[in-house]
């Protein structure tokens, strides 16, 4: 079978909805133990429900990805029942706003999911990775690359993921240890309904039609087309690609998307 996860344990960080739920179903549908690391542990379990109910098998764990401690404690207790084979760095928050409407609570907050979160799961499970080789997959974003109006600190701390991409897949190359990152434009996720609920109640359709035309294909990306070029950077048919950072975007950056 193709990209065949049988016996491979993976972490999935924010894997409760949207993207990180569609990642985390795909894996398991290929055969992977897939760990869910949620801050609301119920939107975990819900997930799991899902991929047990489909055969799969998953676990949920409350996690904050900004705390260390609490990040070093779940992966340890995971790790005691065999190798961790792939990390997905899924969890981030969005921030809206230029410099000058940044502030710096806005600043730490989005630096200590996005970048902190980022480096808590890498640190904690490199070590264990070294001993037989892994898959590591930052969420990165367009927005890593191209200028975004409004993104100041999203653009910042997905340029930090793209980045430590790189670090990671040089660093650790000789331990058999693959890095590489993905940069979705917009994707049509519980995220973008909410944003649009919140702040255009009386315009949603007007709208989500701006948001799709963004990108030049016309529409927004969907999570399962996220989730399958996961799959496949995670699987051993991406055995050769490692510090490449790979946009699934509807044209977006070569295109001009805007």
């Amino acid at each position: 079978m193709k990209f065949d996860l049988q016996g491979k344990r993976a972490i999935v960080t924010g894997g409760g909805s949207g993207i990180g739920r569609a990642i985390s179903k795909a894996l398991a549908a290929n055969g992977a133990e897939v760990h869910i690391f949620e801050l609301q542990k119920e939107a975990a379990e819900t997930v799991v429900k899902e991929i047990k109910s489909e055969g799969g098998i998953a676990d949920a764990h409350a996690c904050n990805v900004a705390v260390q401690s609490e990040v070093t404690k779940c992966v340890d207790a995971i790790a005691e029942k065999g190798a961790i084979d792939i990390l997905i760095n899924n969890a981030g928050i969005a921030h809206i706003g230029n410099v000058e409407k940044t502030t710096e609570a806005d600043l730490d907050r989005v630096y200590n999911v996005n970048i902190k979160g980022v480096y808590n799961c890498i640190h904690s499970v490199i070590g264990s990775m070294k001993n037989r080789g892994g898959v590591i997959l930052n969420m990165a974003s367009i927005a890593a690359t191209v200028g975004i109006k409004d993104r100041f600190a999203y653009s910042m701390s997905k340029g930090a993921a793209l980045t430590m991409m790189y670090s990671i897949a040089k660093d650790y190359l000789e331990y058999g240890i693959r890095c590489n990152s993905i940069s979705p434009a917009r994707v049509h996720t519980p995220f973008v309904d909410g944003y649009l609920k919140n702040n255009f109640p009386n315009e949603i359709d007007q709208k989500f039609k701006e948001l799709s035309n963004t990108q030049p294909i016309g529409r927004m990306g969907k999570p399962d087309e996220i989730a399958n070029l996961a799959l496949y950077l995670c699987s051993d048919e991406a055995s050769f690609i490692t510090g490449t950072d790979f946009p699934i975007d509807g044209g977006y950056i070569k295109l001009g998307g805007g």
